[in-house]
């Protein structure tokens, strides 16, 4: 029997955290359990559940990802987490029962409107994946089939995939209403037949713009990313985009973000860094922040 080692990996979302394995977990297939009743095929899951910040489980082919509560902070509980299920794993208990890779789940894809007129976010009522991916090009989608499909439609020029959404970005060449049930119901015949939506067991395609997890940033980098995610990234996922804290010029004090999605490209997404978020930061961080600056913008 292969022994499984647990690695921890944080994501774009500083509520998950994704407990990797280097092996497989499952024979294939993504499962998402928002409570214990919704695990009843999945004993690994309902154990998890019984811990009392822990909100949501979703389990892929080498990882396990939890969504906690803010009663507590991922470093105090992220060790003993790894080593819960590396002991699990290890000792051969059973993941997701058969019941649950057969069961079906109804998908429900819904298309919304975007500040930037190319781009439109189509919703969905299932967790497609606890990281953000934004692909440019078909030549960065190793890593998800779902990508690749669909920059086989003529008119996809950029996708990214997000928790609960796909945004897609179209060329200037057709108009939304001449496409946008096709993508809708594609989404779903897709996302119902169970493909797979990102490889977890491809490398990432390399990112041009690094950046620092949340997890292992201190002082006014770690205040400012923590605004970002309580205050600001909600609203930008509602539009479809995404907003990533990249770096803090401390002489300077500029602050540089990465803008995702529907963000990305926006003709408002100027103002909306200046009038928005920039005012935000220097309303809640006095003299500490000057300018907000996108990277990518």
């Amino acid at each position: 029997m292969n022994t499984h080692r647990i690695s921890i990996e944080g994501t774009n979302n500083a509520s998950i955290v994704k407990f990797v394995s280097n092996e497989q977990v499952t024979k294939g297939g993504s499962y998402q359990f928002n409570n214990i009743d919704e695990a009843k095929e999945s004993p690994i899951s309902q154990q998890l559940f019984k811990l009392p910040f822990v909100s949501k489980v979703f389990i892929s082919a080498n990882f396990i990802a939890i969504e906690k509560y803010d009663i507590v902070e991922w470093s105090d509980i992220q060790n003993d987490i790894r080593e819960l299920i590396e002991i699990y794993l290890n000792e051969g208990n059973t993941i997701v029962t058969d019941k649950a890779e057969t069961r079906k789940v109804a998908i429900e894809i819904y298309a919304e409107s975007t500040p930037n007129p190319m781009v439109m976010k189509f919703g969905c009522n299932k967790m497609l994946t606890p990281d953000d991916h934004e692909y440019k090009s078909a030549e960065e989608t190793k890593n998800s089939p779902l990508a690749q499909v669909l920059f086989e439609f003529p008119f996809v020029k950029e996708v990214y995939i997000s928790e609960n959404y796909v945004s897609i970005t179209k060329n200037e060449m057709i108009e939304w209403g001449e496409i946008n049930v096709q993508l809708r119901t594609f989404l779903k015949e897709y996302i119902q037949s169970g493909k797979t939506i990102i490889d977890t067991s491809i490398a990432k395609p390399t990112v041009e713009i690094p950046t620092t997890p949340i997890q292992d940033l201190a002082g006014v980098p770690l205040e400012i990313a923590n605004i970002l995610e309580e205050y600001v990234k909600p609203a930008v996922a509602n539009d479809g985009g995404n907003i990533v804290f990249q770096s803090y010029d401390e002489e300077k004090q500029d602050v540089y973000v990465i803008l995702q999605g529907a963000c990305s490209g926006c003709p408002s997404s100027t103002i909306t860094l200046k009038n928005g978020i920039e005012t935000m930061l220097k309303e809640m961080l006095p003299n500490k922040v000057n300018n907000v600056i996108a990277v990518n913008g």
